[in-house]
């Protein structure tokens, strides 16, 4: 077993922006992790260790338990337990509970029934595009509208409301914010949620057919739990499908050969998606678990109370797993990657999030098909400190 005299931290520097962190390329497939706040811990880069340990009940995802492995004041705090409704942060039986209570308005059929209302917001979105010229920063016309104006739909969120949630949700996915910013960030929305569950318990609300209408009604949850609820599934629900729009657009026009594939083809569209998944694994350091006892896996002994940082955007390069993998693919059968997790843990919004994937970028390439970047790739700003990876910006042109 690694001692603690091998641990290191974790280092962020990547070698092109759709690449993993060099450091954690060159890592062992489970080894020691040096955390900030002084924690001995782990970094699993494997896909076969890292799918074992999301599919493992004897990890947990309770944040009173996980340390972070990347970060300034924040990453030295000890969090609370998660408040009732937090769900991604419970373990069974409260996980279970909250994710029996929401899966259908996720599930294939929702869906299926949003797909219209997805159309209709992209097609918005691409006619204010066109309207406002060329060029145009993407993340602030295209990615990050349309992820907000959807799950606004399916929450039942006035639409007005989806700027500030954007920006709420940005402070608490930066890894450099501190203590109080994530608070107050935490807090405007969490008060957004409290404004439209009082209008819906006073038959004013927005919509009677949203998630948040429908719970109301059914009475099976508190106020502090449908607060915390809607505050979670609002910050979860468009940052990472906009930063994968973002980013899946960055990376398709930088290779002219894959971008004409899926332009060329519809029916690439979903496979491309997949791909556009695995090669990109926007959730880079905030995928951990802490162990609940002794656990031995991958040839190690991860003690009870130790903390592992799951790195999905390599497992998902494992050439084990993926031949050839650090190249983009759309032919590729891309089918069992990680971006989405694994286990009772799986993220709850995939289905409408490749949804929103398929049809959001076959529409940009449609529209606008001599779409092309602005400015040299090098300059377009990463957010390497934040825990759902992506672009500050992208300057395109049409």
């Amino acid at each position: 077993m690694s001692d603690g005299r091998q641990a290191q931290p974790l280092e962020t520097d990547r070698p092109t922006p759709f690449d993993p962190p060099i450091e954690l390329r060159n890592r062992p497939l489970l080894s020691r992790l040096a955390y900030p706040d002084g924690h001995l811990g782990w970094v699993a880069t494997g896909y076969t260790v890292t799918r074992a340990i999301l599919a493992d009940p004897r990890f947990s995802t309770r944040r009173e338990l996980l340390h972070q492995p990347v970060g300034g004041e924040r990453a030295h705090q000890r969090p609370t337990p998660a408040e009732p409704g937090i769900f991604p942060h419970m373990d069974p039986p409260d996980h279970t509970r909250y994710r029996r209570l929401l899966s259908s308005h996720f599930g294939p059929r929702r869906v299926t029934e949003l797909t219209p209302a997805i159309r209709r917001y992209t097609a918005q979105v691409l006619d204010a595009m066109a309207d406002g010229g060329s060029p145009t920063d993407l993340v602030t016309s295209f990615a990050m509208p349309i992820p907000a104006l959807v799950i606004c739909e399916l929450l039942g969120v006035p639409a007005q409301d989806r700027h500030l949630i954007q920006a709420a949700t940005g402070v608490m996915n930066n890894l450099d914010s501190t203590p109080e910013q994530t608070v107050g960030a935490v807090l405007s929305i969490t008060e957004t949620v409290r404004g439209l569950l009082a209008r819906l318990r006073a038959g004013s609300g927005p919509s009677d057919d949203g998630l948040l209408a429908h719970a109301v009604a059914t009475g099976d949850l508190t106020d502090d739990e449908l607060t915390n609820l809607g505050m979670v599934l609002l910050a979860t629900g468009h940052l990472p499908t906009s930063s994968m729009l973002a980013l899946g657009t960055f990376a398709l026009l930088t290779d002219p050969a894959q971008r004409a594939r899926l332009t060329t083809d519809p029916a690439l569209a979903g496979p491309a998606v997949e791909e556009l998944l695995r090669y990109l694994s926007i959730l880079q350091f905030d995928v951990r678990r802490t162990a609940l006892a002794d656990v031995e896996i991958g040839g190690q002994v991860i003690a009870a109370g130790e903390t592992v940082v799951l790195a999905l955007p390599v497992a998902n390069r494992d050439p084990e797993h993926f031949p050839d993998p650090d190249r983009l693919d759309v032919d590729r059968s891309a089918t069992g990657h990680l971006a989405f997790g694994h286990g009772i843990h799986q993220c709850l919004g995939q289905h409408l999030a490749r949804a929103e994937l398929r049809i959001a970028l076959t529409a940009l390439f449609e529209r606008f098909p001599d779409l092309r970047l602005a400015v040299p790739a090098a300059e377009v700003p990463t957010r390497d400190r934040m825990a759902v990876y992506g672009v500050d910006r992208l300057p395109v042109a049409f």
